[in-house]
């Protein structure tokens, strides 16, 4: 059971781009939005190149998807996002936890990679005889699962920044986000 580099390079192309985009106070600008978007849009092409169409591999794939979209709109959920009050331009913090988060989501999947090729290679082999999956599916499943990360916790960032109200000024002077 060999995964090829794609979901390596997948996986860490993405965890890059999200932490240096998101960690720490950010501007929530048109190009922090669709630079995950253009992400997206080159990586399905070039990696998914035979899509199942039916049955168990494409029950794999769309829940690698649904996944994805969970670990994406709790990544959202930790980041916080306000209006700066000098600016009124929407901005968002994320610390440590959002990079925990992100960082165990992805090394769980590259984990399961290294795992399938060296460690339970056999037993997810006749997984995927025994349920009719192909290699591919699996692959494509994980990769799915990443642009779905990515894309729903931009798609949170957005609604978030939009209904983002006034940061408030604390009794010591600092700003505490309001949403």
């Amino acid at each position: 059971m060999l995964m090829g580099a794609s979901v390596w390079i997948v996986n860490l192309a993405v965890l890059i781009a999200v932490l240096e985009a998101d960690l720490g106070r950010r501007k929530i600008t048109w190009f922090r939005i669709a630079r995950p978007l253009l992400l997206s849009a080159v990586i399905i092409p070039v990696y998914i190149k035979h899509p199942a169409s039916s049955g168990s591999g494409l029950a794999l794939e769309v829940a690698g998807a649904v996944v994805g979209i969970l670990f994406g709109l709790s990544a959202g959920a930790v980041m916080k996002v306000h209006r700066d009050p000098a600016t009124g331009r929407a901005v968002s913090y994320a610390g440590m936890g959002y990079a925990a988060l992100w960082i165990a989501a992805i090394g769980a999947r590259l984990f399961f990679v290294y795992g399938a090729n060296h460690i339970f290679d056999r037993q997810l082999g006749h997984w995927l005889v025994n349920n009719q999956i192909s290699s591919d599916a699996l692959t494509d499943g994980l990769i799915f699962m990443a642009v779905t990360m990515t894309l729903s916790r931009t798609a949170t960032l957005v609604t978030r920044a939009v209904t983002a109200k006034p940061a408030a000024v604390t009794q010591a002077g600092s700003l505490a986000a309001v949403n």
